[in-house]
């Protein structure tokens, strides 16, 4: 028997958010799978589709991305605070979890680590809610920029915290400290 081949498709968007620098990403036909950060290469996006999808087939077609894009781009542009997007995740069901919670919290408010955890029945957990948060295949979309320290202070994020800190203020909330620890303070 032959293996059965999974369409990953792949494009690219610019936004002067990201200095018009290309951000990748990508989706089955189950949904939004990859977002990577514009500091991300193409070959990074290649490595995760095969660790997380080994049996597909990498494409680009824009065309393919073109809602996903469209949603993205409304939403850094101020017109949209909710996406209304499938998502195709793939993850550990603990790390699914989290992504599911995060999901839930609304535009311009955020969460700490310990609230996640609690959200996800495992309030003992609040390291591996900051693993799985930082682990987060589709940020932006899957809101890890909205998860902040139980002192309201920035913590470790794989978009940099300026970017962290741009993506607050792009929903109005400025209730947060500079001082976080580029690791972890939970």
């Amino acid at each position: 028997m032959g293996r059965t081949s999974t369409g990953v498709y792949w494009g690219t968007f610019t936004h002067a958010i990201f200095q018009n620098q290309p951000v990748y990403l990508a989706a089955t036909n189950r949904g939004l799978c990859r977002i990577n950060w514009p500091h991300e290469s193409f070959d990074r996006l290649s490595n995760w589709v095969v660790k997380h999808i080994p049996s597909s087939e990498l494409m680009e077609d824009q065309n393919q991305l073109t809602e996903y894009v469209q949603q993205i781009v409304e939403y850094f542009d101020g017109t949209r605070t909710a996406f209304s997007l499938p998502l195709d995740l793939h993850g550990t069901a603990f790390q699914t979890s989290v992504w599911q919670a995060l999901t839930g919290i609304p535009h311009g408010q955020t969460r700490s680590y310990s609230d996640i955890a609690e959200a996800v029945g495992s309030p003992a957990a609040v390291r591996a809610v900051g693993t799985a948060n930082g682990a987060n295949p589709i940020p932006i979309v899957v809101p890890c920029h909205r998860v902040i320290g139980k002192n309201a202070a920035l913590t470790g994020f794989r978009g940099g915290l300026d970017v962290k800190e741009r993506l607050l203020q792009l929903e109005g909330f400025y209730a947060y400290t500079k001082k976080g620890h580029a690791r972890f303070q939970f």
